[in-house]
């Protein structure tokens, strides 16, 4: 772990150092271009032109953001719970940040290999809710309380199914290693779990339905859980300024943002690592063909990175298309739809597995 790494720097601790920091790189980097995409994103859609004079292509409109961001004074409210309110944002941006401790950006590139990676990020995103139920109550705020309240029905309803279909491809490929479910795919995409997985005879062929429904059930219960349009109802604007973190400003409020799209950047990893092959190429890999292996490790990261981005630019494209939904739908979605459909899709994949 970390060879590749440890040969470029020669040093132990370096590479220790540099492993440990670049999860946290990775969340900064999302969120900078994540914003900015958002925003441009946003105004293809509207026929605007979005960001446009802070650097070429308003590429540095983000970065003039967050700078502006770390120079504002921290403006507390009076009548909170002060302990409670400061402390939110940190076991907020704590959940997102200990869930990259366990995925696995390569074969080589992974903070920990643990043996149950997927049930350790399933707890460690669960912080996430104490710190929105936390930041709702601390704020004495009627309208951060209502998003925190409606933020942590909404998480907790979507934890089912999203578990269900977990539980299904871990059933299917017999391991919570989240390096080793990606490892069973290989590195060419027939061999996909969306495309039955890399088993052979009949039973891949019989698993590709059942595969498809799963994602799609894993990839809107994991829009709800990061609270994306249109499952935006603890922040949403025309009803609660910004729900749960409207009395936040300044690092505090960045903490919350940086949470958001880092979480988004994590489920979009889960669902490439149990559907799409994970770190591996669909084509395989060019240090094979060129018989240099140092590259292999480079080539998994980059089409990681770039299976991630792919559904981050779905979750955009969807926020700026369809309405947000009312409660009552949301939960019907969720209790009605969704978790039924759930429970058949792992009975069914429970038996082909067998078979």
């Amino acid at each position: 772990m970390y060879q590749f790494i440890y040969d470029l720097t020669g040093n132990v601790i370096i590479s220790t150092l540099v492993t440990a920091v670049f999860p946290l790189v990775n969340v900064l980097i999302v969120a900078l271009i994540g914003v900015y995409l958002e925003r441009k994103i946003s105004a293809w859609i509207q026929d605007r032109v979005g960001p446009n004079r802070v650097g070429p292509f308003g590429l540095f409109q983000t970065v003039a953001d967050f700078i502006k961001m770390m120079q504002k004074e921290d403006a507390t409210p009076t009548d909170i719970d002060g302990k409670l309110y400061n402390l939110a944002p940190v076991l907020v941006f704590t959940g997102c940040f200990a869930a990259y401790a366990a995925i696995p950006f390569s074969s080589q590139l992974i903070g920990s290999e643990v043996e149950v990676g997927i049930f350790f990020i399933l707890a460690v995103s669960s912080f996430t809710v104490a710190g929105i139920l936390m930041a709702g109550w601390s704020s004495n705020n009627k309208y951060a309380l209502l998003g925190a309240m409606r933020s942590a029905a909404q998480i907790v309803s979507y934890e089912i199914p999203t578990a269900l279909v977990v539980l299904s491809m871990v059933m299917l490929m017999g391991t919570l290693s989240l390096t080793k479910i990606s490892e069973m795919q290989t590195a060419y995409f027939w061999n996909w779990n969306i495309l039955g997985g890399a088993t052979l005879g009949l039973s891949k062929f019989l698993l590709i339905p059942f595969m498809i429904v799963g994602f799609i059930i894993i990839f809107i219960s994991t829009l709800a859980e990061v609270n994306r349009t249109p499952f935006d109802i603890p922040e949403a604007e025309s009803e609660l300024v910004a729900g749960y973190f409207t009395e936040y400003c300044g690092m505090k409020w960045a903490m919350f943002m940086l949470a958001e799209y880092g979480n988004m950047f994590a489920v979009s990893a889960i669902v490439s690592i149990l559907f799409f092959g994970g770190y591996h190429s669909p084509f395989g890999y060019l240090g094979n063909s060129l018989g240099i292996n140092w590259l292999i490790p480079y080539e998994q990261a980059f089409w990681f990175v770039a299976k991630g981005w792919f559904f981050i630019l779905v979750q955009m494209w969807l926020r700026w298309t369809l309405p947000r939904l009312r409660v009552d739908q949301l939960m019907s979605l969720c209790w009605k739809y969704l978790i039924p459909y759930a429970v058949v899709n792992l009975v069914v994949i429970g038996i082909i597995s067998l078979l």
